[in-house]
């Protein structure tokens, strides 16, 4: 598998894309710069994209930066100590509480996320939905922005969905299946075409719609 792990990996998508499917010339026009958005493999940045979940960027951040605080280092013995009082003062939610401490139970079970980077993605998110609290959309943003895998495409994302839609015509925006099956075309570059639209969206919308920011370094 070839990671995507520089901005040259991103423009060598990007090119081959366009080969792919020239409709995607003027998507990348009108994108402008899109980011590499790369952190370490482990639970700091799983943990991230599940504070991210159904938030916006700038909650998803404040959120996260106080559980970095407040449980320093964010490792899953960290939170499997912290009491309900920390994670009320960091402004989760219940629903993301839970999630966080059984990923926390599971790694320190012996799941291993950095090898699940260098797996199948299918067996890879296998494994990690398999976790309550861990769905598709945050497995799969899991292994583009931590294990840099450059054949996601993570087509429950409303704003993929969106920004798809809006910028090949396709109205109303195309439902999660229909998205999957469109994606397949841009296969083996499925990673860089999330990132592309992701970008189409930030300049469509007028913020930055990507679902993790944070370069998480391991504890």
């Amino acid at each position: 598998m070839q990671r995507i792990a520089s901005l040259d990996d991103i423009a060598a998508g990007l090119d081959a894309l366009c080969r792919i499917d020239p409709r995607l010339e003027q998507v990348r026009d009108r994108a402008g710069e899109v980011p590499l958005r790369l952190s370490e493999p482990g639970f700091g940045s799983l943990a991230s994209i599940i504070v991210s979940q159904q938030v916006s960027r700038a909650s998803a951040d404040a959120i996260f930066g106080r559980l970095t605080k407040l449980v320093d280092p964010l490792t899953p013995e960290g939170i499997l100590r912290a009491g309900e009082d920390i994670f009320r003062e960091a402004g989760l939610s219940r629903p993301k509480q839970r999630g966080l401490i059984a990923v926390a139970q599971a790694v320190a079970g012996g799941l291993d996320l950095d090898h699940l980077c260098s797996v199948d993605a299918g067996e890879a998110i296998s494994a990690m939905t398999a976790v309550p609290g861990i769905g598709p959309w945050t497995a799969e943003c899991y292994l583009l922005f931590a294990a840099g895998h450059p054949d996601v495409f993570p087509a429950r994302d409303v704003a993929l969905q969106s920004a798809v839609g809006h910028a090949l015509g396709i109205e109303p925006r195309p439902p999660e299946k229909m998205l999957i099956r469109l994606a397949e075309s841009w296969s083996p570059w499925r990673g860089v075409a999330s990132r592309l639209f992701w970008a189409y969206y930030r300049e469509l919308k007028g913020k930055d719609a990507a679902p993790v920011e944070q370069t998480v370094k391991k504890a």
